[in-house]
């Protein structure tokens, strides 16, 4: 079998191992399996994840393997949803692909976790933001490298004493991080003597915002804070658009400008400000080398945030291996707690208290670089500053 050749098998890709050299006994492979949304609203950002992934195991098996182990990885779709995340985990950890990582909403990493000890897996979160993932939900077994809501509260709290608008709305999936981002926003915005004059919940896959968006400007606000992704966050930034929302109010959010929205959205994403979780322009050497390996395989593009978070948790979970020196979930996992990593952000700590990853957060807006719509970050917050202490709600259960 060809190095990194692709099977479809069953509707999953596996990319497998070349046989052992002749002599030589080969170390167990590393079996990463992906349970993510390639179908459905969020399958955008789980195709993201799915590219990345590729990248990162192609480049190690290319280079001869991770601590002299070839890399396999496995896909299985979810379509966004957490009965089918947790459905096609287990399938995943039972045939042998039980280190997990990157489903795409919230309530898939929550409902993958209280099942990871009887899978014996561990799972890394690239994607997921709800709080809980690394706190009340929180297990030995489960682990995440990307930032929680709380992370982008942090910087939304010092970029909101900045702004004018006194009255808000907010505009936010139905959703375990939906709901997170939105009572997180209208926390923040309160201590901070603002209103929140309508508070919106959409259904996860809706196609028509026009109630909504009538509600936000009969409401008054004079500011909107948007917590949506994937196809959703696109259907309601072209009807906002067409309605005038986003020339009526001023409008913020956290994954609302993520670099493959504003693509699709072009010049509708103009003038937009948020959360800017991750930048191909970050000026760290490792972010500078992942960028120039990607375009030289993906040429005319630069990695998304999804892609950049996927490929993060890939990068710790290599690192990880070669420390614990076995692919057993349960030794992988203690590698990781407590450990600092080599990131494309820099040298990033786990923490042992919660298993997240401190890595520093960002702000920004849309603006037009070379002719073209992108993020661009105009605030930068440390990572001590932009990951509170551990609330003590994570008891490390399993």
């Amino acid at each position: 079998m060809k190095l990194n050749r692709r099977h479809l098998l069953a509707g999953a890709t596996l990319i497998a191992a070349a046989p052992p050299r002749p002599g030589r006994a080969a170390k167990e492979p590393i079996r990463i399996g992906v349970p993510t949304a390639l179908t459905g609203p969020y399958a955008d950002l789980g195709n993201q994840v799915k590219r990345a992934t590729d990248f990162a195991v192609d480049a190690a098996n290319e280079a001869g393997g991770v601590d002299g182990r070839q890399v396999e990885v496995r896909y299985l779709d979810t379509e966004g949803r957490a009965d089918l995340a947790r459905e096609q985990g287990e399938k995943l950890a039972l045939s042998g692909y039980n280190l997990l990582m990157s489903t795409i909403a919230s309530g898939e990493g929550l409902a993958i976790g209280p099942q990871l000890q009887r899978w014996n897996a561990i799972y890394i979160s690239t994607v997921n933001k709800a709080d809980d993932i690394t706190g009340k939900a929180c297990n030995r077994r489960m682990f995440r490298v990307n930032h929680p809501d709380s992370s982008d509260v942090a910087v939304v709290q010092p970029w909101l004493k900045q702004q004018t608008q006194r009255k808000w709305a907010i505009q936010a999936g139905d959703t375990a991080w939906g709901h997170n981002s939105g009572m997180s926003f209208s926390r923040a915005a309160q201590e901070d003597s603002r209103s929140v004059e309508v508070e919106q919940y959409s259904p996860f896959g809706t196609n028509d915002y026009a109630p909504y968006i009538q509600k936000i400007v009969d409401s008054g606000a004079e500011g909107l804070w948007v917590a949506l992704a994937g196809r959703d966050a696109i259907t309601f930034a072209q009807q906002a658009r067409q309605f005038g929302l986003l020339d009526k109010v001023f409008t913020a959010g956290v994954s609302f400008i993520a670099d493959n929205q504003v693509k699709t959205l072009g010049d509708a994403a103009k003038g937009i400000v948020g959360i800017i979780n991750y930048s191909s322009t970050l000026d760290t050497p490792e972010n500078k080398a992942f960028v120039a390996a990607w375009q030289t395989k993906y040429p005319g593009t630069a990695p998304t945030n999804f892609e950049a978070e996927a490929y993060l948790g890939t990068q710790v979970l290599f690192q990880a291996v070669k420390k614990a020196g076995s692919v057993v979930p349960a030794d992988v996992g203690r590698a990781m707690e407590g450990a600092t990593f080599t990131t494309i952000y820099g040298d990033a700590l786990l923490r042992r208290e919660d298993h997240q990853l401190m890595t520093p957060n960002y702000f920004g807006y849309v603006g037009v670089v070379d002719g073209v719509a992108r993020p661009i970050i105009n605030m930068a917050v440390a990572a001590d500053v932009a990951f509170p202490p551990p609330n003590g709600s994570c008891r490390m259960a399993g």
